[in-house]
């Protein structure tokens, strides 16, 4: 499966004026450049959706686009805790990776997952916000690195945060990422992803492969980065965020958590809120 330019949202399902928008949540389909349609939901900010203003921290112009982890969607309670911190910083939009949730399609694990990125972050654009900024978990931190990499003209990120993201493809150095494989690869597992974790995954091995996220990371400069893991991640030991870090001397900037485990159940939300806080000083 191949990486090709920015997927392009549907200019019809949006309102034009970023003030209309503002009023309150919106709810579309978005789609991208290889037909997926993406579901997707915009919120203005917690702060201004309940007071019509911006509290001291918020960025007016500043949208963050989260990117969940594999098996997540828009609607799962994790997803909707940490997009409800960010929230304080900025409008949110949050979508559902393909073959996630609402979304149309099957998951390619982390390949063609930039499509459905680069449509969220060109509809955040589209919105009126002049600064947009991804956060990305697990396989959405993946996709964040390698979507910033691209720097994809208004499907682009003016910052970047990855959250328990891998270095490399095809690792199985922990049990959770062996049983991961075998739910990718073998039939039962795909059936077991789709009518237990409610994920529909392609059968289709990558073809080409797509370039790994430290092999992306060097791409992204000068855009701000952030990496961010813990020292209890469960699914990628620490040589995955140091790799990444040492892929941008100089660029990166890298925070091990102690205790922390792995993506948005473990993100709490005193991190979520330095999260928000680097990402206004960085976009801002």
């Amino acid at each position: 499966m191949s990486i090709g330019p920015a997927g392009h949202m549907a200019r019809s399902t949006v309102r034009p004026k970023c003030e209309t928008a503002r009023r309150g949540p919106l709810r579309t389909l978005l789609h991208t450049v290889d037909g997926v349609p993406i579901d997707a939901a915009y919120d203005p900010g917690s702060f201004v959706h309940n007071t019509g203003r911006a509290p001291s921290g918020h960025l007016e112009d500043l949208a963050i686009v989260v990117a969940h982890g594999f098996t997540g969607d828009l609607e799962r309670p994790h997803v909707r805790r940490v997009a409800g911190v960010l929230a304080h910083y900025g409008a949110v939009v949050t979508f559902s990776f393909r073959g996630h949730g609402g979304s149309g399609g099957r998951s390619t694990v982390g390949d063609r997952e930039v499509y459905d990125l680069a449509a969220a972050v060109e509809w955040a654009r589209s919105l009126g916000h002049a600064r947009v900024v991804t956060v990305g978990f697990s396989m959405g931190g993946s996709v964040v690195l390698r979507h910033a990499a691209q720097h994809l003209g208004d499907a682009s990120t003016d910052a970047v945060v990855a959250v328990s993201a891998p270095a490399r493809w095809y690792y199985r150095g922990t049990a959770p990422m062996r049983r991961l494989h075998w739910l990718v690869t073998r039939r039962a597992g795909r059936l077991l992803g789709r009518y237990g974790l409610r994920t529909r995954i392609h059968h289709r091995d990558w073809d080409p492969v797509p370039a790994s996220p430290v092999e992306s990371v060097p791409l992204i400069a000068p855009t701000p980065l952030l990496i961010v893991h813990g020292d209890q991640d469960g699914y990628f030991p620490l040589d995955h965020p140091r790799m990444l870090a040492a892929a941008a001397p100089g660029h990166a900037e890298l925070w091990l958590e102690p205790g922390m485990g792995h993506a948005e159940h473990a993100s709490d939300d005193a991190l979520m809120a330095r999260i928000g806080a680097w990402v206004v000083s960085r976009a801002g």
